[in-house]
């Protein structure tokens, strides 16, 4: 779930704990104020869309992501055990409350229009899948998806403008990857979803960047997939922004210890 906050963290705290035992990961964005909670289950991304549509407003918000509201993005992902059937049951589940409960029109995806396609059509191509025709006052509203696993992930370039970044991002663009470029504290950013990581993965993604400009920094947003770690050679861990206590199977394995 992405959550339009990711600056004042006593906030991002106080909503990501509502996920209680089912939280994996909290990762924050000051640049972006923009924070990703990854949980599993269905019942904590519902407290935790409560907790963010109570004390959120997304209309003093401000920050380099798109968004469309305070809880902006909400992705369901079949993991080991369930099917990807699963995932829409549960994505459609959850955007029934959201409405039926929160009063947070929500917009589909992953079953025919993609998640950039809603942010550019929001409201003006594209009615709510439900509710109101019209954001909410100050909540927005929310995008609600099925998708694959996909690791985001945001790359610093050195030494150059925003130009160049944009050029690298339009050249990165293809079926596996997604790609902005945004202004940040700390340069020039290229700020990615890898859609297919087994075939485009962080390494991919940094050499050819390397190919066109210097980069400064790495950083993984949430948690990768470990078949996609394993590809890359340890050595490379560190400058990527990796590591096994970074991977989604290593966190539910902690939690499954926390549980039992």
């Amino acid at each position: 779930m992405n959550v339009s906050e990711g600056r004042t963290l006593e906030i991002v705290a106080s909503i990501s704990m509502l996920a209680g035992p089912d939280l994996l990961d909290v990762h924050s964005d000051a640049d972006h104020n923009r924070s990703v909670i990854t949980m599993v289950g269905e019942v904590a991304p519902r407290d935790v869309a409560r907790g963010a549509v109570t004390a959120l407003d997304i209309s003093t918000h401000s920050g380099t992501h798109p968004r469309v509201g305070v809880v902006d993005v909400v992705p369901f992902v079949a993991l080991d055990g369930s099917t990807h059937e699963d995932a829409i049951a549960a994505r459609d589940s959850f955007a029934r409350f959201a409405w039926g409960e929160l009063g947070v029109p929500c917009f589909l995806y992953g079953t025919g229009r993609t998640l950039p396609e809603l942010r550019r059509g929001a409201f003006q191509d594209f009615a709510p899948d439900f509710g109101s025709p019209t954001p909410h006052p100050t909540a927005g509203a929310m995008c609600v998806g099925v998708r694959g696993m996909l690791i985001a992930y945001n790359v610093v370039l050195d030494g150059v403008g925003m130009d160049t970044a944009r050029n690298i991002a339009k050249k990165l663009r293809s079926p596996h990857v997604r790609a902005l470029a945004m202004e940040v504290s700390s340069g020039a950013q290229v700020s990615m979803n890898l859609i297919e990581p087994n075939e485009f993965g962080p390494a991919d993604a940094v050499d050819a960047i390397t190919k066109l400009a210097d980069v400064k920094t790495c950083e993984l947003v949430g948690l990768l997939p470990a078949m996609v770690l394993n590809q890359i050679p340890k050595v490379r861990w560190e400058e990527l922004d990796l590591g096994v206590e970074k991977t989604i199977e290593w966190q539910l394995a902690a939690r499954n210890r926390r549980m039992s």
